[in-house]
């Protein structure tokens, strides 16, 4: 099975004695955490949407700032978060709006949506890797049938749906899979601190918890092909942190699924 490097065992805390140390090193951990908290300000470029919203939420959570961009006739729909975000409406390719949103920004979450037949998915993707600030994480989201290197091995019914999915909604001018395919390309050519997260089918329900990855779609781990879009999410947003995921491509599924249960490495297992 493939899988992400584990980190190496922590350096067990120096000791602290009598009341006064324990309360320093509190006061201390408490002040490290706000600083870095404050220090985190993220973007999400398709705020609007199902998992862009659970995105936000997640940020939220994590004290972070955000700036959600979303088409101007969908910002009804991040009413429920109020002042707590910023939201600016503009279609997600538009450069003038995502420079705009992105500015001072330490990561950009993107929903890249392959809808309409005008390049919306490679355009956005292009827009982010052009405007976002050096050093910035950028972590995109896509769906399993993206490849990296061609090692993936798909099933016989993923391929069949894709590719029958595929030649009928470009013929009906709605989705544009192959305009994802090329804003994926261009993610993977770039020297960015970027990330793309390859979700499995997706359903609503509590979270189960941060989802179990493999680096390939073919992994017996990834087999249950089912993920929660709330816990698709909450990949994407700890991503911001895991330096391990830095320029990876990682294949998610539910870490309560079958598959998951049965095949999952140590670091991964629930």
């Amino acid at each position: 099975m493939e899988r992400n490097g584990q980190n190496g065992p922590g350096r067990a805390p120096s000791a602290h004695t009598g009341q006064d140390g324990e309360e320093r090193a509190a006061e201390s951990a408490a002040e490290t955490a706000a600083d870095i908290t404050a220090r985190r300000k993220v973007c999400i470029v398709g705020a609007s949407g199902k998992l862009g919203r659970y995105m936000v939420r997640h940020a939220l959570d994590r004290g972070y700032e955000v700036v959600g961009v979303c088409r101007e006739q969908s910002t009804g729909k991040l009413a429920e978060f109020g002042d707590r975000i910023t939201v600016l409406p503009g279609a997600t390719d538009d450069r003038a709006v995502v420079a705009r949103a992105v500015e001072g920004c330490d990561a950009v979450l993107t929903v890249l949506a392959p809808w309409g037949m005008h390049h919306y998915a490679s355009g956005t993707a292009q827009a982010v890797l052009d405007l976002a600030p050096p050093g910035a994480r950028l972590v995109f989201s896509c769906g399993w049938h993206i490849t990296r290197d061609g090692k993936d091995r798909y099933p016989l019914r993923l391929r069949a749906f894709v590719a029958a999915f595929g030649r009928l909604a470009k013929l009906a001018r709605v989705v544009d899979l192959d305009d994802q395919v090329e804003a994926c390309r261009r993610i993977f050519a770039s020297d960015t601190r970027w990330t793309v997260v390859r979700g499995s089918d997706l359903e609503e329900g509590e979270s189960q918890g941060l989802p179990v990855w493999s680096r390939h779609v073919g992994d017996p781990v990834l087999a249950s092909n089912l993920t929660r879009r709330v816990d698709f999410a909450l990949f994407m947003v700890e991503a911001v942190e895991d330096e391990s995921l830095v320029r990876e491509a990682p294949a998610i599924v539910g870490r309560l699924t079958p598959s998951a249960l049965a095949h999952a490495p140590a670091g991964q297992a629930h």
